[in-house]
C-alpha cells in the first residue's frame, strides 16, 4: 500500500457545484423576466385597444376608426418600430373586443403569450375563446399545440360545447377560478385516430395494438393529464376473468379511466360490461384520494336516442365515435354542428321537465345539471368499503 499522499480534488468540486447553483439562478432570473416581460406586454397590447376602441366609440363612423388607426400607427411605427403597425394595432382591437375583462387578461397573460391570444381572439364564438384560453392556461400548450388543437375542432368534439351557454360559462368559470376540471371538459367524442394507419378490415384486436403503438399519439389525443397503467386488465369476479382493454388514470381528475374498444355500433349490453368493470375497479383498485372511476367505450357509432335513454352519464360511463380515416374537414364540422343543435335540444328539454315539475328558475335548473355529477361523487365517497384496503 502506498503512502503517497492523494491529491485533494475539493476546490475544484466544489467550483464545479458552485457554477452548477449560479447557473441555475441565471435560468430561474431569465424565465421569470421573461414571463414578467411577456404579462407587462400582452397587457399593454390589450390596454392599446381597449383605448382606441373607446376613441372609435366616440366617432361612431366605420372610416372614423380606419382612420385612426392608420394615423396612430404611422406615429408609433417612426417612433417604436413595426410592432405597432396598423396591422398590429388592429390585433389589439380585436383583443381588447374579444376579452373585454381586463382582469381576466391579467390572469391569462402569465401563461398565454401576445402570440397564443392572437390565435384565439379570431375564434368566431366566445365560449371558444373562453374554452381555448382556459385549456391553454391549465395545460400549458405552446402556440403550435393551440393551432392543432383548434384544427382538430377540439371545442366543437368536447360535451361544453354540447351544452347551453349558462351552463357552459358555469364549467369555465369553475376552471378559471379552481382549475377544477369536469369529465365534460376532458372526454371528446368523436376521437380521431387517422394516426392509426388503419385501413380495410381489421379486428379488435389489431385496433388495440395499433394504439399500443401509437401510444404518445394516442394520449395527446385523449388529452393532457392521461397516464397508460396497464392492456388487458385482469378483472376476477367469482370465478370468471374478463380483460379490459385498457386502462389510464387522469392525474387532474384524479380518477382511474377505463377504455373499452368497439368494432361495431354501441350496444346496450356494452353499459352492462362497463358497469361491472367500474364497479370491480372502485371496489378493488381505487385508492384515498382517488374519485370514483370512468369509463370510455370508444365505438365504430352509436345511436343517440339510445345512450341518452340509458343515461350513462350518471353511471360515468361515456360513449364516442372514433374515426381511423378523417373525413373532408367541411363533412366534419356539419356533423358535430349537428350533434351539438341536438345535445343542446335534449338538456334545455331536460331543464324545462324540472321547471315544469318543481317550479324552478331555468337558471337554477341548468346548475342542477352542473351539479348533479358533484353530489354523485360526495354519495360515493361515503359508500366505500372501509374494510378495503388502499392500494389492494
Amino acid at each position: 500500500m502506498s503512502d503517497k499522499p492523494v491529491k485533494s480534488s475539493g476546490p475544484r468540486a466544489a467550483s464545479t457545484r458552485l457554477l452548477g447553483d449560479i447557473r441555475q439562478m441565471i435560468e430561474e432570473t431569465r424565465a421569470a423576466v421573461a414571463v414578467t416581460v411577456n404579462a407587462a406586454l400582452t397587457m399593454l397590447y390589450w390596454r392599446i385597444g381597449d383605448r382606441i376602441n373607446q376613441e372609435m366609440l366616440k366617432g361612431k363612423r366605420a372610416d372614423y376608426g380606419a382612420e385612426i388607426v392608420s394615423t396612430v400607427s404611422r406615429q408609433l411605427e417612426a417612433e417604436y418600430g413595426n410592432g405597432f403597425s396598423a396591422k398590429n394595432l388592429r390585433h389589439t382591437i380585436r383583443f381588447a373586443e374579444a376579452f373585454p375583462d381586463g382582469g381576466i387578461v391579467s390572469t391569462l397573460s402569465r401563461q398565454l403569450s401576445w402570440s397564443h391570444f392572437k390565435e384565439i381572439i379570431y375564434l368566431q364564438q366566445p365560449m371558444q375563446k373562453e374554452f381555448y384560453a382556459e385549456m391553454c392556461r391549465l395545460e400549458r400548450w405552446s402556440v403550435r399545440a393551440l393551432r392543432q388543437k383548434i384544427a382538430s375542432m377540439l371545442y366543437e368534439r368536447t360535451a361544453l360545447s354540447k351544452k347551453p351557454a349558462e351552463l357552459a360559462k358555469l364549467e369555465l368559470q369553475a376552471l378559471r377560478e379552481e382549475d377544477r376540471l369536469t369529465p365534460d371538459l376532458v372526454f371528446r367524442d368523436p376521437y380521431l385516430l387517422d394516426f392509426l394507419g388503419l385501413k380495410g378490415a381489421y379486428q379488435e384486436k389489431d385496433l388495440e395494438a395499433a394504439i399500443l403503438r401509437e401510444l404518445e399519439a394516442f394520449i395527446m389525443e385523449l388529452g393532457a393529464g392521461f397516464t397508460f397503467v396497464p392492456r388487458q386488465k385482469r378483472i376476477m369476479v367469482d370465478h370468471d376473468d374478463f380483460y379490459l382493454d385498457l386502462l389510464f388514470f387522469h392525474r387532474d381528475l384524479r380518477r382511474l379511466v377505463a377504455v373499452e374498444l368497439k368494432l361495431d355500433k354501441f350496444r346496450p349490453d356494452h353499459k352492462v360490461q362497463m358497469e361491472l368493470y367500474l364497479r370491480w375497479l372502485d371496489r378493488h383498485e381505487r385508492k384515498s384520494g382517488e374519485d370514483t372511476p370512468l369509463g370510455i367505450i370508444l365505438c365504430a357509432g352509436k345511436n343517440s336516442e339510445q345512450i341518452e335513454l340509458l343515461e350513462l352519464g350518471r353511471a360515468g360511463i361515456h360513449v364516442a365515435e372514433y374515426l381511423t380515416a378523417l373525413p373532408p374537414k367541411d363533412v366534419l364540422k356539419h356533423k358535430l354542428h349537428e350533434a351539438i343543435k341536438r345535445s343542446r335540444l335534449a338538456i334545455e328539454n331536460r331543464a324545462s321537465d324540472v321547471v315544469d315539475a318543481r317550479g324552478a328558475s331555468p337558471a337554477a335548473a341548468v346548475k342542477e345539471n352542473l351539479t348533479v355529477h358533484q353530489k354523485g361523487k360526495k354519495k360515493a365517497k361515503t359508500t366505500r368499503n372501509p374494510r378495503r384496503r388502499d392500494g389492494e
